[in-house]
């Protein structure tokens, strides 16, 4: 490579001597590969964090045919993992001029009508509807609808 290009620094040459090796154990590389690697400037020199692959919780053998439960040795770990459980009532979009113009007594219009359930998200992702209820003179909520954990673990893709 030193050949191709002379004014090559010692830094450069054994960043491209780093990509040979990684795109080696990848497969094939030629030597326009490492040279449009190293064309491409600083950010392509560090390498992103690799991604884990997310399982197909689905598609895993269940024990005995019955199904997984909580009492599984791999879901001990992440058991006492705090999550944020919100409860939403409706949206709407409103322009910034709208939205500059509310005040106490303002009275914004959803998109829900009035006794449709409420949507139950945990850290943003539905995972079921529900009714407002009092309890101890405390709001509460009835699930009245849970999504599967099948059906939300594709949400998640």
């Amino acid at each position: 490579m030193a050949d191709e290009h002379e004014n090559t620094s010692p830094e450069e040459q054994a960043l491209a001597d780093e990509w040979a090796a990684a795109l080696a154990e990848a497969g094939d590389a030629s030597q326009d590969d490492i040279d449009a690697l190293l064309n491409q400037g600083p950010a392509a020199a560090e390498p992103a964090a690799p991604r884990a692959p997310l399982e197909d919780f689905a598609s895993m053998p269940k024990a005995g045919g019955a199904p997984l439960g909580l009492e599984g040795p791999n879901l001990d770990v992440i058991l006492d993992i705090p999550v944020s459980i919100s409860m939403e009532v409706g949206s709407t979009e409103i322009s910034i001029r709208n939205l500059l113009q509310l005040n106490q007594g303002s009275v914004v219009e959803l998109d829900r009508l009035a006794g449709e359930p409420l949507d139950v998200l945990v850290n943003g992702t539905l995972i079921a509807h529900g009714e407002v209820v009092v309890v101890n003179e405390k709001f509460g909520i009835r699930l009245t609808d849970v999504i599967s954990p099948t059906e939300r673990i594709k949400k998640l893709r």
